[in-house]
């Protein structure tokens, strides 16, 4: 006596009702295999998968027109702050962990005189950033709020901190997401300000 589809994986409801059982664990390989191709690239080949690519890049950086952070006798964030200077725009807020980690490095950065260093404060409390920098220091030339985030959504940010390059000509050269690290310091920031500089004025 013949089975029922159900009951014979032989008859062609039977196959199909095997391959919907194993349809999560395929999507889960795949998920799988993408992460693991992430890790060996990053591991093996030297590849940071924290440089996102921006469409941004090679366009001239949106404009710039937030108030400043008040109480820490900044300038606010405009066009002006920028124009005609290498400008490191970095985002930033006091409740950001890794924004605490990277906060040296940019202290370290801001030493460098041919780098002119800003920040869009990102979605903060005024008071919490005036803490945050009066506990870290100061490494910026000029600070804009950004309380509802909509800069941040010009500048198409994914999550901060995140810091973006920006040429005397006002044309993104470079994106970091996350904090930056040696790695990324070695091989994206500063071969970027490099070529910068070494690129004659237009």
């Amino acid at each position: 006596m013949s089975g029922t589809p159900e009951s014979n994986p032989g008859k062609p409801g039977g196959l199909s009702r095997y391959a919907l059982a194993l349809l999560p664990l395929i999507v889960f390989g795949a998920i799988a295999a993408t992460a693991a191709k992430m890790l060996y690239d990053q591991d093996f080949h030297g590849k940071n998968i924290a440089e996102i690519p921006s469409a941004l890049i090679g366009t001239k950086a949106p404009a710039l027109n937030l108030p400043p952070l008040d109480g820490a006798n900044l300038p606010a964030l405009t066009d002006a702050a920028i124009k005609g200077k290498l400008t490191l725009v970095n985002v930033f807020a006091s409740w950001c962990i890794p924004c605490r980690d990277e906060h040296p490095i940019l202290k370290e950065l801001a030493k460098d005189g041919r780098l002119n260093i800003v920040a869009i404060n990102y979605k903060d409390k005024n008071d919490n950033a005036l803490r945050f920098l009066g506990e870290l220091g100061n490494p910026y030339r000029a600070i804009g709020v950004d309380p509802n985030g909509k800069a941040a959504i010009d500048w198409g940010v994914y999550g901060i901190p995140e810091s973006y390059l920006v040429a005397t000509d006002g044309t993104i050269l470079y994106k970091r997401v996350g904090p930056f690290d040696d790695i990324s310091l070695k091989e994206g920031l500063f071969p970027a300000i490099e070529k910068a500089l070494a690129k004659p004025a237009s």
